[in-house]
């Protein structure tokens, strides 16, 4: 489930009087739940990590800031539109996986367009920190794929 997913899902939330919301698709699990004071929450339960998202409360004095969001050189995006594979056949094992170490020039995934093949590698070193998308799923042009975090 990519992010623009997520955050339909919580406009959703925010729009309506739904106070929680679950979503699965695949292996992954979103949970939104609305709190007292209008807030949301959301708790990715499978790959990723859990991630809190509050609505920011009326602008005053003493507003703690927002949570940053992952930068945006950390992201690993889809150079074309495609279908995601983690792996060169279904019987191999994957690519990468979160916590991998990567360097520069590794294969990171495959997309497959146009029945073309193509190998997405690594533009710099670093840790994967995440994996944004599931197997065998379509892809569209600057789709985040990954969260990479650069060796210092």
């Amino acid at each position: 489930m990519d992010i623009a997913q997520i955050r339909k899902l919580i406009g959703l939330v925010k729009s309506t009087d739904i106070t929680e919301l679950e979503v699965t698709v695949g292996d992954q699990t979103v949970r939104i739940s609305r709190q007292n004071q209008g807030g949301v929450i959301m708790q990715p339960q499978a790959l990723a990590p859990a991630v809190h998202v509050a609505e920011a409360p009326a602008p005053t004095a003493a507003a703690p800031a927002a949570a940053p969001a992952p930068e945006e050189a950390h992201l690993v995006k889809s150079p074309m539109v495609g279908t995601y594979y983690s792996a060169p056949s279904p019987d191999a094992d994957v690519f990468i996986r979160v916590g991998d170490k990567v360097n520069k020039g590794d294969t990171l995934c495959i997309i497959e367009a146009m029945k073309m093949m193509n190998e997405i590698e690594a533009e710099y070193s670093g840790t994967v920190e995440a994996i944004l998308v599931e197997n065998a799923s379509p892809l569209e042009y600057g789709q985040s794929l990954f969260v990479i975090t650069p060796l210092a």
